[in-house]
């Protein structure tokens, strides 16, 4: 693999650490751009303190980069205004690549269908990748549903759910279809599409084995954690109001579960799979990755 300079931003959240150590195993120069302070940087990862809401700490970390994975995402900075957030982080990231000459850009945004009717969530981070291919660099889109592993937003609340409500009376939202995938499918995917020129550009749906509802992906970590659910669904509790208990009852924030609870209303689903010619895995199944998942979690 070529030895030019890649930035990780996002770099200290869910797939950003894993995808940092993953570039490091195949002997990457990683810089890292962080929001907070750092000490020195070490021999093996480079970090720079920078936000893309705010431009001028941008010049600086990429300065010297060939590829930027864009990791980053507003809706941890509180629910109010992450549209906006998002549109202008992503304005400001493309203002400051041109300058700084980027070549490439790989983002890992949202799967779901296009359309008039998706959540809040869902359209902004189509609206980022809009943004992001207006850029005179070459952007490779890789859109996912729910990523299972330790630590991720999605994992951490179906957990809570399975664990703290054996009854459970929920929306129809339960009955969306989903394709969940391991969080390790996903960092290979990036990984493969840094190594795999032929990537440059494209958008590619991802997901793994398994085609899901959601009840159906609850009532598999029932069964693997040992626990046994009931589930009721019911036509009068709308996703707007579900987010509220489901606030309540799990550890991920509001601010980040209440968007990705209104979005389970969209299908989740892998529509083409022409990353799997070009970056053939041996895709990992939920039950599987929630095993791994939970495993992770206990060494």
């Amino acid at each position: 693999m070529s030895r030019k300079k890649v930035l990780v931003t996002g770099a200290s959240g869910f797939i950003g650490r894993l995808l940092t150590q993953a570039l490091l195993t195949e002997n990457v120069q990683v810089r890292c751009l962080v929001r907070k302070s750092v000490g020195p940087s070490d021999n093996t990862i480079e970090t720079v303190r920078g936000d893309l809401l705010e431009p001028d700490t941008l010049p600086a970390a990429m300065a010297g980069v060939d590829t930027v994975y864009y990791l980053v995402h507003a809706m941890a900075g509180g629910r109010a205004g992450f549209e906006r957030r998002d549109r202008d982080a992503a304005e400001n990231f493309v203002h400051a690549a041109e300058k700084a000459g980027i070549r490439r850009v790989i983002y890992l945004g949202g799967l779901g269908e296009t359309g008039d009717d998706l959540s809040e969530h869902l359209k902004s981070r189509l609206e980022v990748a809009d943004i992001l291919r207006s850029g005179e660099f070459a952007t490779t889109f890789l859109r996912a549903a729910i990523i299972i592993g330790a630590g991720g937003a999605s994992f951490e609340m179906v957990r809570a759910l399975v664990e703290r409500l054996p009854v459970m009376i929920t929306p129809r939202w339960v009955t969306t279809r989903c394709q969940p995938i391991a969080v390790e499918d996903v960092i290979s995917y990036l990984v493969g599409c840094l190594k795999d020129e032929r990537t440059t550009g494209g958008t590619f749906d991802i997901g793994g084995p398994d085609v899901l509802t959601y009840k159906e992906m609850m009532e598999r970590f029932g069964r693997i954690r040992g626990r046994s659910l009931y589930i009721l669904p019911v036509p009068v509790l709308t996703p707007r109001l579900s987010s509220y208990w489901v606030g309540l009852i799990t550890p991920v924030p509001p601010s980040v579960s209440m968007p990705l609870i209104e979005g389970l209303k969209n299908e989740v689903v892998c529509r083409e799979h022409a990353i799997r010619t070009l970056i053939p895995l041996q895709l990992t199944s939920f039950d599987e990755a929630v095993r791994r998942s939970l495993a992770a979690e206990n060494s």
